[in-house]
């Protein structure tokens, strides 16, 4: 058996549902659970307010639109654990509705960090992901509804099981580009630069447990992607129905599916329920 502690990475939990994450690990994984933040002052308010509680996070900095930051931080896991036993890619944005931004740099910013970097996290974190490991990215509803409201084409493409990550990026570049030429609607995309971000990471979450399957089956590692639900946070608004802690339920409870759980695997979990989409 390894000698190295267990450890459990959370990205953007410094506050909201990340934080919430990062609290019931504390309290039911059995290893060390990473508490990370783009602000490093933030992301230490945040350790601390959990150790006032009782817990005991570890704080490392990451901006996930940051590759070195990345990259630092995984070969900050392998020197520290010999890898990583559970990654919740949590870490994302969202603009405000009556944010006067124009919808182009809207749509280029939300992908970048929600699609683009959470992929960047996955390609240099996968690798170092242990057997039996458990990889969440947390995604949206706001996905499945972009994808029902893209053309026939469109949700086609979307949906095809052979799709590769390079279409799925092609995919995603071209709605950005689509935005800034202004012609998105006439291609058949919707106007939630959100929601086009969302269905990205459930689509690539799709992808790669598919890869996981054909390259690392014995390892038995499980990636899906979960929708919170509408959360009280930053992001959610106060208006929104639940409170950060039932935010964190699905998440938490894909983050310890027992070792010798099989499924479920490269599908949309949303309150403990896989989804058909």
């Amino acid at each position: 058996m390894s000698s190295y502690t267990r450890v459990a990475l959370v990205t953007g939990a410094n506050k909201g549902i990340g934080f919430a994450i990062a609290r019931d690990l504390c309290r039911e994984f059995p290893g060390d659970v990473l508490l990370t933040a783009r602000d490093e002052a933030r992301g230490r308010a945040a350790v601390q307010q959990l150790q006032a509680e009782g817990l005991s996070p570890r704080f490392h900095q990451l901006d996930i639109d940051d590759l070195q930051s990345i990259r630092a931080l995984r070969d900050f896991l392998r020197k520290e654990y010999g890898g990583l036993n559970v990654l919740v890619n949590n870490a994302g944005i969202a603009f405000k509705t009556d944010d006067p931004t124009p919808f182009d740099i809207q749509a280029e910013m939300t992908v970048k960090t929600n699609f683009f970097a959470t992929r960047n996290v996955c390609n240099e974190l996968l690798p170092i992901v242990k057997p039996h490991g458990r990889v969440v990215n947390v995604s949206s509803s706001q996905g499945s509804q972009a994808l029902e409201n893209c053309s026939e084409d469109l949700q086609e493409k979307f949906r095809c099981e052979t799709l590769t990550e390079e279409d799925l990026v092609d995919l995603m570049k071209k709605f950005v580009e689509d935005t800034k030429n202004e012609v998105h609607e006439r291609e058949g995309w919707p106007n939630s630069a959100y929601g086009v971000s969302k269905l990205g990471v459930t689509v690539l979450s799709r992808i790669l447990a598919r890869r996981l399957e054909e390259k690392r089956k014995a390892d038995r590692i499980l990636l899906n992607a979960c929708c919170p639900g509408w959360v009280k946070t930053d992001l959610g608004g106060a208006h929104a129905s639940r409170k950060v802690e039932e935010g964190a339920e699905t998440p938490v409870y894909l983050a310890l599916l027992p070792p010798d759980a099989t499924e479920p695997h490269g599908q949309l979990v949303c309150d403990k329920v896989v989804q058909n989409w």
